[in-house]
């Protein structure tokens, strides 16, 4: 009976191993939004990472955490790099490639839990009289990844973090695009109409 068993077990573990290999060798998890303020504004907010920290649910401010700043904001080697006081989580985020205010690439070294590297990619296109945010992060699929996929949805999982922190950077960017347009209508002269505020 006990033979049937270990059998039976080592049959559904060679299957499982079996679905897990087939499953995708990559990943990509990608969401956008629309904000009403200038290309150049929303950018600001990504492309200086002592800012992401306002709007991204992934560097909030965290007592359990330390936070390492490296580099000038909005260039090439700018990074940020974490670690949690139990050692649990250590990572870098960098700055690889830029193209302001249309494009911004990342390099997300993950140490701690498991060593991985992902690409991230932030989009910034016209849109109407505002900005169309598009959020990627793409990567390599371990067989880890792979197990855990087959549980967990990665897109709902992750995406519903990406969802949220665009949610935040739409308020910050529109909130700061109305604050400089209101600086201007107020600086213009008696008599003239200062033009491309945001309404």
């Amino acid at each position: 009976m006990l033979k049937k068993i270990l059998l039976g077990v080592g049959v559904v573990l060679v299957a499982f191993l079996g679905f897990v290999a087939t499953r995708p060798s990559t990943f990509k998890v990608e969401r956008s939004t629309t904000v009403s303020a200038p290309a150049d504004v929303v950018y600001g907010f990504v492309a200086d990472f002592n800012k992401v920290g306002a709007w991204s649910p992934f560097l909030k401010p965290d007592p359990a955490r330390k936070d390492t700043y490296t580099g000038t904001p909005a260039t090439v080697g700018h990074s940020v790099a974490w670690a949690t006081s139990d050692g649990s989580s250590q990572g870098k985020m960098t700055i690889v490639a830029l193209n302001p205010p249309a494009q911004l690439q990342l390099q997300l070294d993950f140490v701690k839990p498991f060593e991985v590297t992902n690409e991230t990619v932030f989009r910034f296109e016209s849109a109407g009289d505002g900005t169309r945010v598009t959020w990627v992060m793409s990567g390599q699929n371990g067989f880890l990844s792979k197990a855990f996929s087959v549980f967990m949805d990665m897109d709902k999982l992750v995406g519903s973090d990406f969802e949220a922190g665009l949610a935040a950077l739409k308020n910050l960017s529109e909130a700061e695009a109305k604050a400089a347009a209101r600086t201007v209508e107020a600086a213009a002269p008696a008599g003239t109409v200062a033009t491309d505020t945001v309404k």
